[in-house]
């Protein structure tokens, strides 16, 4: 019995997100199809200028803008940025600095250091654990 190898595909809007733009942007042709695997993996080892394109100005999509922005995505929201932006665009709201921008900053740096004060005392208890169990054995 011989098995076949099915192709793995996706939606354009999986590979899409995966290769971190906006579907609307993408050309025609790629948001009608279906995107295998191994075409996904070529257009990220070698983008072609479209792609190239879309990840320099854009539009971006939101997790893009909010990485861009250093906020969540439900602060972009907040803030009332709920379409895709451009890279002008978002500089031009980096350079305006509007008091949600400086708030939803100042939260998404206080959730950063809440997982790492979190993420250290994992350690420490998984390290106590450890040297309870080495001492009792």
């Amino acid at each position: 019995m011989t098995s076949h190898k099915t192709t793995q595909t996706m939606k354009p809007a999986t590979a899409a997100k995966k290769l971190g733009v906006y579907l609307e942007a993408t050309p025609a042709e790629f948001q009608e199809g279906v995107v295998t695997r191994s075409e996904l993996n070529a257009l990220q080892a070698e983008p072609p200028q479209w792609l190239q394109e879309l990840r320099r100005n854009g539009p971006h999509p939101r997790p893009v803008v909010a990485s861009k922005l250093g906020v969540s995505i439900a602060g972009l929201a907040r803030g009332g940025v709920t379409e895709a932006l451009t890279t002008e665009q978002i500089d031009a709201l980096k350079q305006e600095n509007p008091e949600w921008l400086q708030k939803e900053r100042a939260t998404q740096a206080d959730v950063r250091k809440e997982a790492v004060r979190i993420k250290e005392k994992h350690a420490e208890q998984a390290e106590r654990a450890e040297r309870q169990q080495q001492s009792g054995s």
